[in-house]
């Protein structure tokens, strides 16, 4: 028997705006909210001097230039991200699929290696530090990231695990008739507004002075975060649960918790590696004194 204060799904349409033909979706708006939201506050966090150690960092003009390479490995690594974690088979009988992407199907871990990608590339074009980058990155996302999770659960999509003992369980349209756990916000709270948090106390008492760090911190913690909703997110219908059944206990992995193994293994590395002046720029050699012709007197 449903509990007695499941939720139903609120009917909210996928639609923001339809003008004639042309339709904008909820899930369009997550993602220009989040690149502009980061974009903005990465602008601000250029301009804070106090933040910043001796090393060169990104101008305005770089942050402006960034957002399109962002949105771009965002978008093409969510997608091959999704085609080849979470779905193979279905896009290798139908390759044309892959283009759908108004059909949905798109990955955070795939997202998040395109994102590194289009920054590394970005940095050796304008002669930057890369983690100086990323972790400007590692600080905005989040945004992203809560935008996304409120998208998902308008959308009433991505839905959690049946619950029902659980009062403030949502019956999803598409999920059946039986209450499930709102794991979207869940993930918004975590993922997101919880991450932001973090990521805003760590770059005001580490600045961007020890390159990296900010990148291994947030890598670490949207692990954790991700690994924790992953218990109450329904796993991918093609997928189902990975090495077991439901639950820990059984081994009832999914691929989202399996992704996140490595994620939280190279925050960690990141960690230990800014921490001890690693991934920080070397001067180079040219700049450096040269003893032989240093006057004594």
């Amino acid at each position: 028997m449903p509990p007695l204060l499941a939720l139903p799904f609120p009917a909210i349409d996928p639609v923001a705006v339809a003008i004639g033909p042309l339709t904008i979706k909820w899930y369009a708006l997550s993602y220009i909210a989040g690149l502009l939201g980061g974009w903005f506050y990465a602008r601000r966090l250029v301009a804070i001097d106090r933040l910043w150690g001796a090393g060169k960092r990104p101008s305005l003009d770089d942050i402006d230039d960034l957002i399109v390479w962002v949105a771009l490995g965002v978008v093409l690594g969510g997608r091959i991200g999704y085609v080849l974690f979470y779905n193979l088979p279905l896009y290798l009988n139908d390759p044309l699929e892959i283009l759908a992407i108004r059909n949905g199907g798109m990955s955070f871990h795939g997202g998040f290696l395109g994102a590194v990608l289009a920054m590394g590339l970005f940095a050796r074009s304008r002669n930057l530090t890369p983690f100086n980058l990323f972790d400007l990155a590692a600080v905005t996302v989040p945004i992203g990231l809560f935008f996304g999770r409120i998208a998902n659960f308008v959308n009433g999509e991505l839905w959690g695990r049946i619950a029902p003992d659980f009062d403030y369980a949502v019956v999803f349209p598409s999920g059946g008739p039986l209450p499930r756990h709102p794991s979207q916000l869940y993930e918004a709270a975590t993922e997101g507004a919880l991450l932001f948090g973090v990521m805003a106390v760590a770059v005001r008492v580490f600045g961007f002075r020890r390159p990296g760090l900010l990148s291994g911190i947030f890598v670490l913690g949207y692990a954790l975060a991700r690994t924790f909703c992953e218990f109450f997110r329904e796993p991918d219908r093609q997928l189902g649960y990975l090495f077991g059944t439901e639950g820990w206990r059984t081994g009832g992995i999914t691929m989202g918790m399996l992704l996140c193994v490595p994620m939280a293994l190279v925050g960690i590395a990141t960690i230990l590696l800014a921490a001890r002046g690693v991934t920080a720029p070397r001067e180079s050699v040219s700049k450096r004194p040269d003893p032989a012709r240093t006057d004594p007197t």
